[in-house]
């Protein structure tokens, strides 16, 4: 089975206002196809992993890996091109543009890209909203949403670009437990049905107790994976 990410031995310091080692020897692999979650109480780390992991952040010690390439060292450039084709995101807050359709939004990181027509673009993004059963909703204005169906938008623009890896920061924090409910069955599908991995921060020990493998972290070590 293939690493769709592999860290080596990563470390990272906040210098201001004084010395703090935030994350120590972090190493830790995710396969094509695995669910993981990261859980640990706040100030562990978990979010500014991610960070690093999503190729966000590039002021750490140690080596990444995504998919057996080395992307430790590369360019910003370089890596917001490697980000846009093989990392979809979700936060804890949708970040959808209000004043944009739905539809609009699901398909601005594929027009970021730029290798499909428009067309290919709005029909992919049709596509991932129907998989997420919102695709009634396409042309209304994102603002006119509830929460739940923001999620699911958010969820949708992730996908839209066929990333190896979606990344999720705390992706039920904001909801209620059948949303939350909602949320894992579209993440746990992804995974059975269409082999994408998947790594989430979350503070929900019963979304997490239902992934793979959950990885522990405490005082920026990983404590069991």
């Amino acid at each position: 089975m293939s690493k769709i990410i592999e860290a080596k031995n990563i470390n990272k310091h906040f210098y201001k206002p004084v010395d703090f080692h935030v994350l120590k020897d972090i190493n830790f692999t995710i396969d094509q196809g695995e669910f993981v979650s990261i859980m640990g109480k706040s100030g562990c780390g978990k979010s500014t992993l991610l960070y690093i992991l999503s190729t966000m952040d590039t002021d750490y010690e140690g080596e990444l890996f995504l998919n057996d390439q080395l992307i430790t060292g590369r360019s910003q450039n370089e890596l917001a091109q490697i980000r846009n084709e093989n990392i979809g995101f979700v936060f804890q807050f949708h970040y959808l543009l209000s004043e944009f359709s739905v539809l609009q939004n699901v398909m601005l990181p594929g027009l970021k890209r730029n290798i499909k027509s428009r067309e290919e673009v709005e029909h992919d993004a049709y596509e991932k909203l129907r998989l997420l059963g919102i695709e009634s909703e396409a042309k209304k204005r994102a603002s006119r949403l509830s929460g739940g169906q923001k999620q699911r938008v958010a969820i949708a623009r992730a996908l839209i670009n066929d990333p190896a890896i979606i990344m999720g920061d705390e992706p039920t924090g904001n909801l209620d437990s059948k949303n939350s409910e909602n949320v894992y069955n579209i993440f746990n599908d992804l995974c059975q049905e269409k082999g994408l991995s998947l790594l989430i921060v979350t503070h929900d020990e019963e979304f997490a107790a239902r992934t793979h493998r959950t990885i522990h972290m405490e005082d920026g070590r990983i404590i069991s994976t």
